[in-house]
């Protein structure tokens, strides 16, 4: 008996090694891809800007200018065409794709979202990197698992793990990036899937860093810690963000409709943000972009009150025009800038009463890019964590996350969903790739309050689809039974057709919480 448990537990390890090479290997691959991705917006960014800041000496600029946004603007329309789920940011096709609602073509995604990305961004759009370059991470991890053989769950952990690579190396971030795939993603805890993640997104930020440098990518720097006595800004601050943040997640999901009314086809909705930034880049070029160099700036110089109202109404506004129009890119990074827009200006005006020293607006700038993202997001440790990387500092950790916690609450009570999850739901209703049909195994982790916790697996009405087939707790597998008690932190391991994994998760959940009603009704 030990020794049939010791050469598991060795089988066990092996599996773990060898997923860890796989994930080294995504890693690689997706952190060379989008460092050119991120090499070649930041170029054609510069030189978008230089061509802006030229204008008032050379009129004639004006001509190239215009016709490069137009045919920008009918290049990406191609692309979509031929590939339209390069829409957008791409992370919500990435967490339909895991749950098994979509199924790609990594090669086209790949190539036509590293161009229609970087023709995207690179005109100065409010625009950011890191969901397109999740999106190639998938890719990437999809096509490592094809050349590999791999298929089902061990397919699914590869383009997990480039998922966490490609935030990795646009924010030279890895540990975020596991997290941000495991709590925003995969929703799955387990060992193989942190390990490979966690592996794929370090080898990631490695070639990641030899492209960029060490430099954090928003380093601010602030003289001192915010004092105890001044938490107080911390839930009032908090407040703001989950008030703003809802609002933002209403419009967001509000402005498809307003471009539906528009007399343009579809995949030609981006002219309207390609044409809409030049007169924002012939007056402000220096705020284009996704933002990071705004952030760092207001670290810097801090403008006045309604210098910086003026920011933030601008740039809420142009992104969700450029968000909505469906070109390729994402609302990571534009989220962080409004968080620091939010901040600088919340901090200005108790500067301005007299109940705050103006020493710690700077700190107010980095918790509220964290708050922000997280109620937006919903995806608190994922908040915390990045902002901790991409400023490059400890020291704020405690206030981040009380200032993450309070946003995150804010929105939580005033309803609103997680923003990737409520863009993954519009997005099922268009049409997708018929999957492939073969048996596949489908993990449902049990968290702490679910309805399934503390239930004999012979409580549950399970689908006919599909068959329980083990229970995961801990470093053991169990064979279930009729008997067997169903705890926090289990994941059941369930056999089913490939093609009705999500049908039958959604199956599974509506079943226990069939079985909640029914003991919250007996307690009636």
């Amino acid at each position: 008996m030990e020794n049939g448990r010791l050469r598991r537990a060795s089988q066990f390890n092996k599996t773990r090694f060898r997923f860890v090479g796989k994930g080294l290997l995504v890693g690689a691959f997706t952190g060379l891809v989008v460092s050119l991705f991120r090499l070649a917006i930041e170029k054609g960014l510069a030189f978008v800007i230089t061509i802006y800041q030229g204008l008032n000496a050379h009129p004639w600029y004006w001509v190239p200018l215009v016709g490069a946004n137009l045919l920008i603007g009918l290049l990406v329309a191609q692309l979509l065409k031929k590939e339209p789920n390069i829409s957008g940011s791409g992370i919500p096709q990435v967490e339909g794709q895991l749950e098994g609602e979509f199924d790609f073509n990594w090669w086209s995604i790949l190539w036509h979202k590293f161009v229609g990305g970087i023709l995207s961004i690179a005109p100065g759009l409010f625009l950011g990197r890191e969901g397109p370059s999740i999106q190639l991470g998938a890719a990437v991890g999809q096509g490592v698992a094809a050349k590999l053989l791999n298929r089902g769950a061990d397919r699914r952990i590869l383009i997990a793990s480039g998922a966490a690579a490609g935030l990795s190396a646009a924010f030279n971030a890895p540990i975020a990036g596991t997290f941000f795939v495991l709590e925003e993603i995969y929703h799955n805890f387990s060992p193989l899937v942190w390990v490979t993640s966690l592996a794929s997104a370090i080898a990631a930020n490695f070639i990641s860093l030899n492209f960029f440098g060490l430099t954090p990518t928003l380093h601010i720097t602030y003289s001192q810690s915010l004092p105890i006595n001044q938490y107080w800004h911390l839930l009032i601050l908090g407040v703001v963000l989950g008030l703003l943040g809802y609002v933002y997640q209403k419009v967001l999901l509000w402005l498809p409709q307003l471009y539906a009314k528009l007399p343009l086809p579809k995949a030609y909705t981006g002219l309207v943000p390609l044409l809409c930034v030049l007169p924002i880049g012939y007056f402000w070029p220096e705020i284009l972009g996704g933002g990071n160099g705004l952030i760092a700036h207001l670290g810097q110089n801090l403008p006045t009150i309604s210098v910086v109202a003026g920011l933030f109404l601008l740039r809420f506004v142009f992104s969700m025009i450029s968000y909505g129009s469906g070109l390729p890119g994402g609302i990571f990074l534009p989220i962080l800038s409004l968080g620091a827009l939010i901040g600088a200006l919340y901090g200005l005006i108790m500067v301005q009463l007299g109940w705050l020293a103006p020493v710690y607006v700077p700190n107010l700038i980095i918790f509220a890019m964290g708050g922000y993202f997280a109620g937006i997001g919903k995806a608190p440790f994922t908040a915390i964590l990045l902002v901790t990387e991409m400023v490059g500092s400890l020291v704020h950790l405690m206030p981040l996350a009380i200032l993450s916690l309070v946003a995150y609450i804010v929105v939580d009570l005033m309803g609103g969903a997680p923003i990737y999850a409520s863009l993954l739901q519009r997005a099922l209703g268009k049409p997708h790739r018929k999957l492939a049909t073969f048996s596949d195994r489908l993990e449902v982790p049990v968290f702490a309050g679910a309805p399934l916790e503390d239930r004999q697996v012979r409580e549950v009405d399970w689908p006919k689809t599909c068959l329980l087939i083990a229970i995961v707790r801990g470093e053991s597998e169990l064979i279930p039974h009729g008997d067997t008690l169903i705890r926090a932190g289990d994941t059941l391991i369930v056999l089913t057709d490939h093609q009705l994994r999500a049908t039958v998760r959604r199956q599974i959940e509506d079943a226990a919480q069939a079985l909640r009603n029914t003991d919250e009704n007996l307690v009636k």
